[in-house]
């Protein structure tokens, strides 16, 4: 894997390029292509990305590089280690460094809005994924609808529990767009099935180790848990081995969402009740035709969805490896 902060240019004439919806507000979907008005080899862009010590986020920079490569432009990746201050820091280094387009995946949604402003300050387009900036100007974001992901997730887990059972959430980054929309859509399903009960809830920051150890104290806490809900699929592993060190297998289920190679597999395995897919690697592929269709005059959709997929036993293997 490259450096998460590199120059590769990589010069290719003629690319066609289709920008994903582009104008129509549709979900994105692969292999669209169309045609770009400008010298690609030209171009550099600089991509923010929260955190490279997660799988999610390096399936979405293997997109960045296929893109890259696909349209001769330079993208210029810093990883800010899911550290708020180094994503300021680095979005100043793009600036000064003239880059033509920016793509913030933010830490906090908060905390980018004053990275936004200067951006906008310098006349540099900024385009978000995955996770949203609460402020400034973006020409668009793509990315899944984390509401409809939290509450499929938290419907398709109650489903299998039968409407009934002890049930803890792993909570994400505080401040994180997907942690608190993911959230909202547990609340919204929560609704619908009065005999579930939360008996903790807690962050686990997204990682697995973290995932590990949050769910260990949890299920020492809570002996007759019935479930897991968490807000992806990191902390979803880490709770399953957490159950697994308690040899509380058949008492315990869990969901993640995400849809990682790990998860996959696990899901396989029958270790988790599903993974709720998110196409991380299409948006990262995605991002950076959007950032060379705003440079090139572009009109975009504020919002691209891009669809989820429920991943059980009963499509597991489509997807496995």
């Amino acid at each position: 894997m490259r450096s998460t902060t590199s120059l590769k240019a990589l010069a290719v004439a003629g690319i066609a390029l289709l920008l994903a919806a582009c104008g129509s507000g549709a979900p994105v979907t692969e292999g669209q292509d169309a045609e770009t008005s400008a010298a690609s080899d030209d171009i550099t862009i600089g991509f923010s990305i929260s955190t490279m010590q997660n799988p999610f986020f390096v399936s979405m920079d293997d997109g960045i590089k296929e893109a890259e490569e696909e349209l001769g432009v330079t993208v210029i990746v810093s990883d800010a280690a899911d550290d708020a201050s180094k994503q300021a820091n680095d979005v100043l280094n793009f600036i000064s460094q003239g880059v033509d387009a920016v793509v913030l995946n933010p830490t906090d949604s908060d905390a980018i809005i004053s990275s936004v402003q200067a951006l906008n300050d310098a006349n540099i387009p900024v385009i978000t994924v995955d996770r949203r900036a609460n402020g400034g100007e973006v020409v668009t974001h793509l990315g899944t609808d984390n509401v409809i992901a939290g509450e499929i997730a938290a419907k398709t887990l109650f489903d299998v529990l039968g409407g009934t059972g002890k049930v803890a959430i792993l909570e994400g980054v505080p401040g994180a767009s997907p942690t608190i929309d993911r959230q909202t859509g547990f609340d919204n399903t929560l609704k619908d099935y009065p005999d579930i009960e939360i008996v903790a809830s807690q962050t686990a920051n997204f990682q697995r180790s973290e995932g590990l150890s949050v769910g260990q104290n949890i299920l020492q806490s809570q002996p007759d848990l019935t479930a897991f809900l968490a807000m992806n699929d990191e902390m979803a592993l880490g709770a399953v081995e957490a159950i697994r060190s308690a040899g509380l297998e058949d008492q315990v289920k869990v969901i993640g969402i995400d849809g990682g190679d790990d998860a996959i597999r696990a899901v396989q395995d029958g270790q988790l009740v599903a993974t709720i897919a998110q196409q991380s690697k299409l948006m990262g592929n995605e991002s950076i035709k959007n950032a060379l269709a705003v440079i090139n005059g572009e009109t975009l959709p504020a919002e691209q969805p891009v669809d989820v997929i429920v991943i059980d036993a009963n499509n597991v293997s489509e997807y496995s490896k």
